[in-house]
């Protein structure tokens, strides 16, 4: 196989390859061969990095009742080693399985495109999170110089899906957990574009906390956007102490009158509780001055 080929090119051997698996000839590159699973190392680029167990579990099991119904693919190395270019969860439901070997087709490409058919093939057939898919749309953009016009032709996603769905590495680590995490929608994590970073977890916080509709949200940070018109009046309240000794005979006269009697900080207070009361101070004052 020629070396620098089309992509599209290449994932297309992989289907013929696949349609051709009962023939015997597996020592040409293309076919579908039986390999070691443990002589296939995983691919370091590989984009998801949480594995549903219980899925995983579920094509394990599959695998074992019903056989690979789609071989892996992957890249030879050196001494009989190969790197594994797609099919990282039914190689891992192969391990669990304690299946020895694995069907496999064998694909001569060019290192630097081991990275990107490792992504488009997570991308297009793996249940990626969105906070993992945006991270993969990133990395083929950067990486392989591509505009998100050609990538949408790459993933078969249209441009402003993918520009949407890159957007949202805009917000904080801290509402994209939440993102992938399915705590929060993506819907409500849009609505926060733009905010900073405490802004954003005020309002992701309100979200999980009061179960709030993306509407409800909407609300939310229009709110937090749009300062109040109000007047703020200042209703600080003098916090002085004053020293009450030079009333000190006052207050235990109206004591010793069974009068509830408090001074402290910068207020002095009489506690009336009837009319007899009211007659006991005016006695005092009328007495004093």
């Amino acid at each position: 196989m020629a070396l620098g080929r089309g992509l599209g090119e290449l994932l297309g051997e992989v289907e013929i390859a696949y349609e051709k698996g009962n023939k015997n000839d597996y020592s040409r590159k293309g076919s579908i061969v039986e390999l070691d699973v443990n002589s296939i190392k995983s691919n370091p680029n590989q984009p998801r990095k949480i594995f549903d167990e219980d899925k995983l579990k579920e094509l394990s099991d599959s695998i074992v009742a019903h056989g690979l119904l789609q071989p892996i693919a992957v890249i030879q190395n050196e001494y009989d080693s190969y790197t594994l270019i797609s099919g990282e969860r039914r190689l891992r439901a192969h391990k669990l399985a304690q299946l020895d070997t694995i069907k496999a087709i064998i694909l001569d490409t060019e290192e630097f495109k081991l990275r990107e058919l490792a992504l488009i093939e997570n991308i297009q057939r793996d249940d990626l999170n969105i906070i993992e898919l945006a991270y993969s749309y990133a990395q083929l953009i950067n990486e392989h110089n591509i505009t998100h016009e050609e990538l949408s032709k790459k993933v078969f996603k249209s441009r402003t899906s993918i520009t949407n769905t890159l957007r949202l590495l805009q917000l904080t680590s801290y509402v994209q957990q939440l993102l992938a995490n399915d705590k929060i929608s993506a819907g409500h994590a849009k609505v926060m574009l733009g905010l900073n970073e405490a802004e954003q977890k005020l309002v992701a916080d309100s979200v999980v906390g009061q179960k709030l509709s993306v509407r409800e949200t909407e609300k939310l940070v229009k709110d937090l956007k749009t300062p109040s018109t109000k007047k703020v009046h200042n209703n600080k309240k003098s916090t002085s102490t004053y020293d009450f000794n030079p009333l000190k005979n006052v207050l235990e006269t109206l004591k010793n009158n069974d009068l509830k009697v408090k001074a402290e900080k910068n207020y002095f207070k009489i506690e009336i509780t009837s009319q007899e009361d009211i007659e006991k101070i005016s006695n005092y004052f009328r007495n004093t001055l």
